[in-house]
């Protein structure tokens, strides 16, 4: 079976966070916690899962020393997950140090250690751990090696053959590729996922949210920061993009690699190998172990990857490529205009010539991978929000690049705010992940009209707050005992979380608001384990963390115990309407359908094993919202426009 990626697509366990562990003791009461721990002198909060009523439970907060600094009484249950009942212990504690919470009453129950400090000191590792795996996830020969990468890979796509998209069923190409003759250098880049193809709807998506990160918080993921400095990160994934989109000949590539395999002929795929990155330069028939006859012939597509050419050149490109690359070059040149200003110039050059090729009236498919099942967005208005209040932003920086088509930032301004306005009457909302950018774009387009003090505009600033908070709210269940926004069971959920922790910072800034930001906190406590699993959704952070990702490099060298290495800082897809199954030959088992069902609730389930992609395949998009809402929870406020 090939196992392919299409926001569903095998990491581990620890130890839950919990006292009476028990695998085959389920009944017993678990407090789940935010395993990275709580913000000094901010209300937290944790959660009891039991099935007995807690009528008059008391609980402490014991430090180190096992001196309680703080106790209270069990709150009213805020609902019930599965067979469980749970009920929320909230607290405040200055003293940074290590505590636990004990439960007494109807039931009696312990937490795992936790930590209480500041914001700095308790998330810093885990965005060092999130700029680590982007690190892992670099394609060509520029990688930087680690206990999970120990060669180059895919030194062939210096020589790409350039190809048109050949039709497909979602499954299989129904004829067979057909070359244009030419050729590329599409080396670089980053693997989106588990695979190893490479797409420019992720990529362009993950290289805007690190470059928005670095402009806002340059002392948490810039040149600031020691310990997680992204600057040469988003540089190495620019580069990709100004190869994939040539700005001389005006032409958008879109994708190296193919995922699916032929009606036609028996020529293989990326999705039909599991091996590292390293092995495709040079496969052959011995080294395809499970294809009993496979000839050279059917290696052609990993041993030389093709490269998807969008169209002819000039012509018009899809919106919601075209909105992401525009912001991502225009954010390239806010980032970089004093610091590189030939790479600066050169994407700003870039971004408005894409801008101004954009398909305002595209088909009922947008151009987003092939095949478009892997990854069926549907809204576009958002991205070419984001692409011209990003442009509107570079242009009032001054010192521009010669022959510039457009130099006035009201001209985006406004544009953008027609987009915005457009976004909005549309009516189908979610909150910020691959799907969805307008959680970022009313955000800078909210402070760009305060820059520029226009008036006149197609949105205020008070619609755009407005829309920012119909968008936290758009897509949250009806009854979450964990205070969650999102349904777990609709898929990219861990994606899902951490955007919505970033948006409630957003909103909690623009509005001053406390009550938002304590939303952005328990959304953040929510991805660190205090969810129905207590398990933390990005490797590595917290105590109790996929074990068993489905990504190549970690289950075949990697630890499958939560040891290193690990795949530090992923985002899995995490809980979801189902698990998913289907063995590669050389995949190692690891993991289980099993370990967390008796917690599986509310329609959603959870399966930390290498074979569910649905549940723990990790992705370069689906770690992006993480480094937000990282970048928040420790700066506080975003650096000035």
């Amino acid at each position: 079976m090939a196992i392919r990626h299409c926001k569903k697509c095998p990491v581990g366990i620890a130890v839950l966070a919990s006292l009476f562990i028990a695998p085959a003791t389920h009944a017993a009461p678990y407090v789940r916690i935010n395993q990275i721990g709580y913000e000094s002198g901010e209300a937290g909060r944790a959660y009891v899962m039991t099935t007995t009523a807690l009528a008059s439970a008391r609980f402490k907060v014991l430090n180190s020393s096992g001196t309680a600094v703080a106790s209270g009484t069990v709150g009213a249950t805020t609902g019930t997950w599965g067979k469980f009942k749970v009920y929320p212990i909230d607290f405040t504690i200055t003293g940074a140090g290590t505590y636990t919470i004990s439960v007494t009453g109807p039931v009696s129950a312990t937490s795992a250690k936790f930590t209480i400090d500041t914001p700095a000191n308790l998330y810093a590792k885990a965005l060092g751990n999130t700029l680590s795996f982007y690190q892992t996830e670099r394609d060509g020969p520029n990688f930087i090696a680690n206990s999970l990468r120990t060669a180059a890979a895919h030194l062939n796509d210096e020589a790409a053959a350039i190809t048109t998209t050949a039709p497909n069923n979602g499954t299989k190409y129904t004829a067979n590729l057909t070359t244009t003759g030419s050729t590329m250098d599409a080396s670089g880049g980053y693997f989106d996922a588990g695979d190893y193809l490479k797409f420019v709807e992720t990529h362009s998506y993950m290289v805007g949210i690190m470059l928005t990160g670095i402009r806002d918080f340059p002392n948490q993921m810039g040149a600031g920061s020691t310990s997680s400095n992204f600057t040469s990160e988003a540089e190495f994934g620019l580069q990709w993009l100004l190869k994939m989109w040539n700005d001389q000949t005006q032409t958008l590539y879109y994708q190296v690699g193919i995922g699916i395999d032929f009606t036609t002929s028996n020529v293989l795929s990326d999705h039909d190998f599991w091996r590292l990155p390293q092995a495709d330069d040079s496969a052959t028939p011995t080294s395809a172990p499970g294809f009993a006859g496979v000839t050279q012939s059917q290696l052609q597509y990993i041993t030389h990857r093709p490269v998807l050419v969008a169209g002819a050149a000039g012509s018009k490109i899809s919106p919601n490529l075209a909105g992401r690359l525009a912001a991502d070059f225009a954010l390239c040149f806010q980032v970089f205009h004093t610091s590189n200003s030939t790479l600066a110039d050169q994407c700003l050059l870039a971004g408005e010539h894409v801008f101004a090729l954009v398909n305002t009236s595209p088909s009922s498919k947008l151009l987003t991978t092939s095949p478009y099942g892997f990854y069926p967005e549907a809204v576009w208005q958002d991205d070419l929000e984001w692409g011209a209040t990003e442009l509107s932003l570079a242009l009032r920086l001054g010192d521009l690049p010669t022959n510039l088509p457009q130099t006035s930032p009201s001209y985006y301004l406004m544009q953008g705010a027609n987009w915005a306005k457009a976004y909005i009457a549309q009516g189908s909302f979610d909150s910020l992940n691959l799907y969805d950018v307008a959680g970022l774009a009313h955000f800078d387009l909210y402070r760009a009209i305060g820059v520029e003090g226009a008036s006149s505009l197609a949105v205020s600033q008070a619609t755009l707050l407005s829309s920012l908070n119909t968008l936290l709210q758009a897509n949250a269940p009806k009854a979450d005992p964990f205070n969650g926004l999102f349904a777990w069971k609709n898929g990219d959920s861990g994606s899902h979380v951490a955007g919505l922790s970033a948006m409630a910072s957003e909103i909690g800034y623009l509005s001053s608001s406390a009550s938002d930001v304590t939303v952005a906190r328990r959304q953040a406590s929510s991805m660190f384990g205090a969810n129905g699993w207590g398990v933390s959704q990005i490797i590595g952070d917290g105590t109790v963390f996929p074990d068993c990702p489905q990504h190549q490099p970690a289950n075949l060298i990697g630890s499958h115990n939560g040891a290193s290495p690990i795949l530090a800082g992923a985002v899995v897809e995490g809980p979801n309407s189902s698990g998913s199954s289907g063995n590669l030959i050389a995949m190692l088992a690891c993991g289980s359908k099993t370990t967390y069902s008796a917690f599986n609730a509310n329609g959603a389930v959870y399966w930390d094993w290498v074979q569910s992609y649905t549940t723990n395949e990790p992705a370069i998009d689906l770690t992006a919202t993480s480094m937000l809402m990282l970048g928040w929870r420790i700066a506080g406020t975003p650096a000035g426009l």
